[in-house]
């Protein structure tokens, strides 16, 4: 018997279609793929089975019975668990509460709580991950991005008393360094072994075809095609998500390097990093590449006036560093950080205010009122740039794709027309479709003489758009490589070398 069918599931927001009839059905143990270019509906569909957002019309249907799903207590007691790609986390509490949230907490005589079982709890749902190195009783906030969706990953894992039957992970090895995706994979198969169903969605075409066992593709809110793994491949999904022909290429460089440098860094040293040696010049790709955490987001901060110069010299255009973002932005230097929710945006607030935040000075008049006309214009020719996909100028942030939310953040970035463009994880949780633009958008700004510095975790995205990598190492800088006839493999041994 099917586990779960979703069928001719269909929702408007105001003008917007997000799914027009898009169905799926999940069999017992089956690891089954979500894929779809952003925007192509998957969100709101995970929303509408976790109970967020109701249907306008469609059927639901658990094991032969038609289901009403109205709250996520219901999608809980239907033994629905849901993983996001977004850090949800709650920072100012431990490791052990973070992974308690929504169950009761052990107690003493239904008084005082049991912090003793709480944290055995923890430790057997991170057990359950290989992960023994996460100390329950820690502050979560003081735990990387992957260390963080490892506890996350966990909640969904502890002993409830309600069991699961179907968990769905949304992009959830995003921030994941691949021994910790390794260690999901290796959950995920024993979830299918004993029987329990995952809903896998994401972007890493990969992935996709290493774990799952079906792939539903979803275009335009509408249900595209059903496959099994096994009788499909790589173009033949990216055509169905993109409905055209996509081939996994970068855009070649078709200008050449100026002379001028855009950032010169000598011996600089912070308080996370230390004697990074680098020039970077005008229509240059730098990537900055090393093991998780071996400081490629420290070098954007310091870039960014978010870190300071202990020691040695960062020039950028001929003139000091800036000392802070505020002026990093006035001096031509634009960012898109590595996390767009928690960093990047002000989610309740509108497209346009997202957009025009750090440009407001240059959009005011005479006795600082801003032009509203000039704001409206600036905001809808940076969407039509980099493609977003919106239901007006207005609409708040948060109810967009996690792809249209980053194109906001490239938006502001582009806005400001930069010198130096920094990219921290710039196609993280991005389709395939999606990528191609980032990508053109990178070498058109190129063309013109921006200097770009890029972080990423995609080894061959690094390689198809950089002309040199920094290689980093414990926050130490160990060379700089050519990126001219160096394959993954390559540049993956230099991680590690002493």
């Amino acid at each position: 018997m099917t586990l779960l069918t979703l069928k001719n599931i269909s929702r408007n927001f105001g003008k917007t279609v997000a799914l027009a009839d898009a169905s799926i059905d999940i069999e017992p143990g089956e690891v089954h793929a979500l894929m779809g270019e952003n925007g192509a509906g998957k969100s709101t569909f995970i929303k509408v089975l976790a109970g967020i957002v109701k249907a306008d019309r469609g059927i639901i249907d658990v094991n032969g019975e038609t289901v009403v799903i109205n709250s996520p207590q219901d999608a809980f007691d239907l033994g629905f668990r849901f993983i996001h790609q977004e850090l949800n986390v709650v920072p100012q509490v431990s490791v052990a509460e973070n992974i308690a949230v929504g169950s009761p907490y052990p107690t003493y005589f239904g008084a005082m709580v049991n912090w003793r079982e709480l944290n055995r709890r923890a430790r057997a749902a991170l057990g359950r991950l290989g992960v023994d190195t996460i100390d329950p009783r820690t502050k979560i906030s003081r735990l990387s991005a992957g260390d963080q969706m490892l506890v996350k990953i966990a909640s969904t894992l502890s002993d409830t008393g309600n069991p699961a039957c179907l968990f769905v992970m949304d992009e959830p090895t995003a921030s994941l360094t691949g021994e910790e995706s390794d260690r999901l994979f290796k959950v995920i198969a024993e979830l299918k072994s004993a029987g329990t169903s995952v809903l896998y969605v994401s972007h890493r075409m990969d992935e996709v075809i290493r774990i799952c066992d079906r792939v539903t593709v979803f275009r335009d809110g509408r249900h595209v095609e059903t496959r099994r793994i096994a009788d499909t491949d790589k173009d033949e999904i990216i055509r169905f998500m993109t409905g055209r022909d996509v081939k996994d290429v970068y855009p070649e460089r078709n200008t050449p390097l100026e002379d001028d440098l855009v950032c010169r860094a000598q011996n600089v040293t912070t308080r996370r990093i230390a004697a990074l040696n680098f020039e970077l010049r005008r229509g240059e790709v730098l990537g900055i590449a090393g093991l998780a955490n071996a400081g490629q987001s420290e070098v954007m901060q310091v870039l960014m006036g978010l870190d300071h110069t202990l020691e040695g010299a960062l020039q950028i255009n001929g003139r000091p560093a800036p000392e802070n973002p505020t002026v990093a932005w006035e001096k031509g230097v634009a960012y898109v950080p590595r996390e767009r929710r928690r960093e990047g945006l002000m989610l309740t607030r509108s497209i346009l205010e997202n957009t025009v935040l750090p440009h407001l000075r240059h959009l005011s008049r005479i006795g600082g009122v801003v032009n509203r006309r000039s704001e409206r214009n600036l905001t809808q020719r940076l969407a039509e740039i980099v493609r977003l996909k919106a239901d007006g100028l207005r609409q708040p942030c948060y109810q967009l794709s996690g792809g249209n939310q980053q194109k906001v953040v490239f938006a502001r970035a582009v806005g400001a027309s930069p010198d130096l463009l920094l990219l921290d994880e710039p196609t993280r949780g991005v389709d395939v479709g999606a990528k191609f633009d980032i990508y053109k958008l990178v070498r058109d700004l190129s063309a013109k003489g921006c200097g770009v510095v890029l972080t990423s975790s995609d080894l061959p995205e690094l390689l198809g758009m950089c002309d040199r990598i920094l290689i980093m190492q414990d926050g130490r800088q160990t060379e700089i490589v050519d990126a001219r006839g160096l394959d993954p493999h390559g540049l993956l041994s230099r991680f590690y070398a002493a």
